[in-house]
């Protein structure tokens, strides 16, 4: 009976994960079928699942943009915001596990706090700021402003890894006489592998997908992919086959790699959850 009970509990469990997930995935569904359709079919519901697949839209798209350099942008703006925001967030991160102070919880809490207030409430100032040193549209300046906006995140993630770690260990290489880089580079670092890992594969995908600043601070030189979806939302209306595709081609890139590193992103997500 009780087997059978939670057999029951399994397959009522799995359903209901199944139809979480598929109602998650619908929209990008609908994006990629969308993105093979015409116009015309593109806005008819009725037509969604017929036939009559086409390309049409990749090559306008294709032709009329540069979508290797919108792609360029966004690798670029990925990866230099998330290593220069490991670069400073895993010293930090050390110092508030190991070398707290009295108020390290007030400044964690602090860092976190920016992350509630509406980014518009700041754009007026970083534009400003921005305009007058000649950083707009400039791969430098969303770097940064990428680097800052998702450092609080990436600080408390690492704070909770290296809370994980034994002190004992740091503390034993210290008498071997390891100096404070050795102990992070050769010591901490390599113990943190999956949590680092799992926030470096987070911020990379938050740096993605950011468009409010990208749209906000690039035009042309430095527009990532997000610039370069928004470029199809045009005065004379939304030609979504085109809109589809060109969001296709976005997020194919960061589909893939959530895709292969799944494993490597739950792994660390759950570090040190169970002992």
């Amino acid at each position: 009976m009780a087997r059978n009970a939670s057999i029951r509990r399994k397959l009522v469990v799995t359903a209901f994960a199944w139809t979480v997930g598929l109602v998650i995935f619908f929209p990008i569904l609908w994006t990629v079928l969308t993105s093979f359709k015409t116009e015309g079919d593109a806005i008819n519901i009725a037509s969604f699942f017929s036939t009559g697949w086409t390309t049409e839209a990749y090559s306008v798209v294709q032709s009329r943009s540069n979508y290797v350099q919108f792609a360029m942008n966004s690798v670029i703006l990925a990866l230099g915001s998330t290593f220069f925001a490991l670069v400073i967030a895993i010293p930090s991160a050390w110092a508030m596990a190991f070398a707290p102070g009295k108020r390290t919880k007030d400044l964690l809490m602090w860092m976190l706090s920016t992350k509630m207030m509406p980014p518009v409430g700041a754009l007026i100032p970083i534009y400003l700021i921005f305009r007058d040193f000649g950083l707009l549209d400039t791969r430098g300046g969303i770097i940064t402003v990428l680097m800052l906006l998702n450092l609080p995140i990436i600080i408390w993630m690492l704070y909770t890894y290296f809370k994980e770690i034994p002190g004992e260990i740091l503390e034993a290489s210290r008498m071997d006489g390891a100096s404070l880089g050795k102990e992070l580079l050769y010591v901490l670092t390599p113990m943190a592998i999956p949590g680092i890992a799992s926030t470096l594969l987070l911020n990379i995908i938050l740096a993605w997908n950011e468009a409010f600043w990208t749209l906000a601070l690039t035009t042309k030189d430095a527009a990532p992919l997000t610039q370069f979806i928004a470029s199809y939302s045009s005065p004379e209306g939304l030609f979504w086959a085109k809109l589809s595709a060109a969001s296709t081609m976005a997020i194919a890139p960061i589909l893939v790699l959530g895709w292969f590193a799944q494993k490597q992103l739950v792994r660390g997500l759950t570090f040190g959850a169970v002992k």
